[in-house]
């Protein structure tokens, strides 16, 4: 016996072997249990989906000596004929070589005799489409009115171009792709009627590469067969069909989100010296991206990733975010388009594979507007929340003298505690370290007693006649300032840290409340290490008030409570650079606390607020009138 495809050797010969057409399979059946046969159909869908068999089943089923039946016995001399090409009354014509009006002309004369033997005369079409409009308007008429005993069945994998008079006179039936799952049983029934073994993976790669098309699948099925010497495996397919294989894509991934581009690229020299076509192995990396967005949105059906989930590197779908990997296919794809005017396929390849080592530093625009937003919240939270004074606390505001302690001939220069607003107080040797900052204490007159207990029990600080204190004084005369400023000892403010000493002023670990500061270079390592992961969180940080060390707590403190939220929401993750560059276990605790310049101007706000009719109230309205009437230029009208 001659061999015999697997496509023709399994080709449906009734409609219950018709698979992934549920629909015609219902309708069909249902119109010849119901006797409404109709005198034209026309058959819409991809190739490889059954619209030809279909066909011949429906032709089956009306020339059936038990019929008109949906259930063709198959064994009358009407249904072997059909089944062998051989039956006078099923004339099947190929549209893409009958195209002209004098083929349709000999169809509208054969029309008019009766069947030989069946009890239909039956014209198949296949590919309609190619019909020339001339043929089809000379097959109007003899569609819209045939001989009762004429059917038209018409089959087209272009539906589009069937003119719309043809189809609205027609019965029409859409075809559809056949699942994965189908194609899939339907090859493991091949393999056993053939006693071969297979792989499932093999057979899901065969079905995943048919795209839908039952056909196509069962001729990829005899082709790879003919290699697979009984026993069929997805490694012997890679092979001897010249593919790139999973297991080098899945690494070569796994290269390309670890930013690893030059092994990356190393793997890729390797690929292509196995002869693997460039284009090939663009698609099937499309094909595996695709597969790493399917399982980023949660999806794992097998048919649509063409492998099971648990095969896909947990490193890549780990490091790539659903923005990045939709970048990396839209790269992918735009490189598939320019592969075809380039001058050297392999160099577009490495180019690409060059900018997806470097993806996980991709931000989409969404993402970017989003860090933009926060930071622009953040900085308007912080600029509204702290009255301008987190930009003050590290330098004097503008025409008013900063103090600095060191200086040339080794003498100490101190300035009295500023109002908020108006300086801080540095202690260094000019190398950018932060000494001592008294900015946030309060103002006290001179002769305002000291609260008991204040300053661990200690007599009133000296005034200290410095030329820094001079010269701060002066500076205050002359702007008319009636107060006078005391310089209070550095351990009665709120944990600013020690008092820098006179003589051989050294900075060690400055402490707050008994507590240990961290060290300004460990604190620095620890910012910079957040850097480029973390940008908004790193710039957070560097505002922290103060990182003070208790035990074997290390607690980061905040004047704005939505930097200290901020922080909060991170802090794992500020935990573990902590520990890397402290080289040690501890905890980190995140704490607000706000000044008591802030506490004193709240409670103030609420004390002119209860007493809207006093005298401060009206001098503050007076005041805006004035600045109203500035601004405007205009006249009051009482």
């Amino acid at each position: 016996m001659s061999y015999e495809v697997t496509a023709n050797r399994k080709r449906p010969s009734d409609f219950e072997s018709l698979v992934g057409q549920e629909f015609v399979v219902t309708t069909l059946k249902n119109s010849l249990s119901q006797g409404r046969i109709a005198h034209a159909y026309l058959f819409a869908g991809p190739r490889g989906v059954g619209k030809t068999s279909a066909a011949r089943i429906l032709a089956k089923a009306l020339n059936c000596e038990k019929g008109p039946t949906p259930n063709p016995c198959g064994i009358c001399t009407q249904c072997k004929e059909i089944a062998q090409g051989s039956a006078l009354d099923v004339i099947e014509i190929d549209g893409a070589s009958n195209t002209s009006v004098n083929d349709v002309r000999e169809i509208k004369d054969e029309v008019l005799f009766a069947p030989a033997s069946g009890r239909y005369k039956v014209y198949i079409i296949d590919e309609v489409h190619m019909l020339s409009n001339s043929a089809f308007n000379a097959l109007l008429k003899t569609i819209e009115e045939p001989p009762p005993y004429i059917v038209f069945i018409f089959a087209t994998t272009e539906i589009h171009k069937v003119p719309p008079t043809i189809r609205s006179r027609c019965q029409q039936f859409n075809f559809r792709l056949i699942p994965v799952e189908t194609i899939l049983t339907k090859l493991q029934e091949a393999a056993s009627d053939l006693r071969i073994q297979a792989e499932e993976a093999a057979l899901l790669w065969i079905a995943k590469e048919a795209t839908g098309s039952l056909r196509d699948a069962y001729t990829i099925f005899d082709q790879v067969i003919s290699f697979a010497e009984g026993h069929l495996t997805l490694k012997k397919i890679q092979d001897k069909l010249g593919l790139t294989g999973f297991d080098r894509i899945n690494t070569l991934v796994e290269l390309l989100a670890l930013g690893k581009g030059n092994e990356a690229l190393q793997l890729f020299d390797q690929v292509m010296n196995t002869g693997v076509a460039v284009e090939q192995f663009v698609i099937e990396l499309t094909d595996h991206y695709r597969s790493l967005l399917f399982l980023k949105l949660g999806i794992q059906k097998p048919s649509l990733l063409g492998y099971t989930a648990d095969r896909f590197s947990p490193v890549a779908l780990e490091a790539l975010s659903v923005r990045q990997i939709e970048k990396a296919l839209s790269l992918l794809l735009e490189l598939y388009r320019n592969l075809r005017y380039s001058i050297n396929g392999r160099f577009e390849v490495e180019l690409v594979l060059s900018r997806l080592a470097d993806l996980r530093n991709y931000l989409s625009r969404e993402e970017l507007m989003e860090r933009i937003l926060a930071l622009r919240k953040e900085l308007r939270y912080a600029t509204g929340a702290g009255g301008g004074q987190k930009g003050i606390e590290t330098g004097a505001a503008p025409g008013k003298s900063s103090m600095e302690s060191g200086t040339a001939k080794g003498e100490l220069q101190v300035e009295p505690a500023a109002p908020r607003g108006q300086g801080s107080i540095e202690s260094g040797s000019g190398r950018g370290q932060k000494g001592i900052e008294t900015g946030a204490a309060q103002k006290k007159p001179v002769n305002e007693p000291q609260a008991e207990g204040e300053n661990g029990g200690a007599s009133p600080p000296e005034r200290l006649e410095s030329a820094g204190a001079q010269k701060w004084q002066e500076g205050t005369e002359a702007k008319g300032s009636p107060e006078e400023i005391d310089i209070e000892e550095q351990e009665s403010s709120e944990g600013q840290g020690e008092e820098a000493q006179t003589g051989g002023l050294q900075i060690g670990i400055t402490k707050g409340r008994g507590k240990e500061e961290l060290e300004p270079s460990l604190r620095q390592g620890i910012i910079t290490s957040l850097k480029r992961k973390k940008l908004t969180l790193s710039s957070t940080l560097e505002k922290a008030e103060a990182w003070r060390w208790q035990g074997n707590v290390l607690i980061i403190v905040f004047r704005n409570k939505f930097s200290a939220d901020l922080v909060q929401a991170d802090l794992p993750l500020v935990t573990q650079k902590v520990r890397e560059v402290v080289g040690r276990e501890v905890e980190v605790v995140v704490r607000f606390e706000s000044s008591r310049s802030d506490q004193e101007e709240t409670a103030k706000n609420l004390s002119e607020e209860a007493v809207p009719g006093s005298a401060l109230s009206e001098g503050r309205k007076e005041d805006r009138i004035e600045i109203a009437r500035k601004v405007f230029r205009g006249e009051i009208i009482q």
